[in-house]
């Protein structure tokens, strides 16, 4: 079974790149490539290839905005997710327009090979490292506590790096408030500690 597959990436070198590597294969044929994501969703439509290949950051419409677009005209395309953008919110983004699969560039070429025909096949297929991050986000609380403006101060200085001693001279407020307001944030926001407190305030849009 030759595999047809769409190459949509804006960078031509990318692209001219991903040609030689993917057609080192037997089992694989580029049949088409788009620079942007209007064009792609439009060769997509008229070519309908087995797997499309998607970069996230393109013009006219981006990565995730062409994979919805995809997915509307034709539920069953099979899209895998290949870019540098390895934030939760691209990742979630993507996975919730219907990608089948998220691979980080830099991958050894086995596993992008072995992620288009696990694709392919009608499979879905998370890079380790992209499930990690995938699952730990869907581990979140959705709601929590909110934050009081004084503890959104405090957090500030946290991501900052600032000990107590620092924050507490900052805010002209007292060491032991301190520790009462960075207490008061890790019990708000799960964490066990500060870095992980302003890990997750960073997951949640409060920094």
């Amino acid at each position: 079974m030759t595999i047809r597959i769409v190459l949509a990436d804006d960078h031509p070198i990318v692209r001219e790149g991903l040609v030689s590597v993917l057609e080192t294969q037997p089992d694989f044929e580029v049949v088409g490539q788009a620079g942007d994501g209007a064009a792609a969703v439009e060769l997509v439509a008229a070519l309908q290839p087995d797997v499309v290949l998607l970069d996230l950051e393109m013009p006219v419409l981006d990565g995730v905005q062409a994979l919805r677009a995809m997915r509307t005209a034709d539920p069953n395309t099979r899209v895998l997710v290949f870019t540098a953008f390895d934030t939760d919110e691209r990742i979630i983004s993507a996975v919730q327009a219907g990608a089948r699969g998220y691979l980080l560039k830099g991958a050894p070429r086995e596993e992008l090979f072995n992620a288009i025909r696990v694709v392919a096949r009608g499979g879905s297929t998370l890079q380790p490292i992209v499930a990690a991050r995938l699952l730990e986000r869907m581990a979140l609380p959705t709601t929590f506590e909110p934050l009081t403006a004084r503890e959104q101060e405090v957090l500030a200085l946290l991501a900052q790096g600032l000990q107590n001693k620092e924050i507490a001279a900052r805010l002209y407020i007292s060491e032991r408030t301190v520790k009462f307001h960075v207490s008061a944030l890790l019990a708000k926001l799960g964490a066990g500690n500060r870095t992980e407190a302003v890990h997750r305030a960073r997951q949640y849009h409060l920094l």
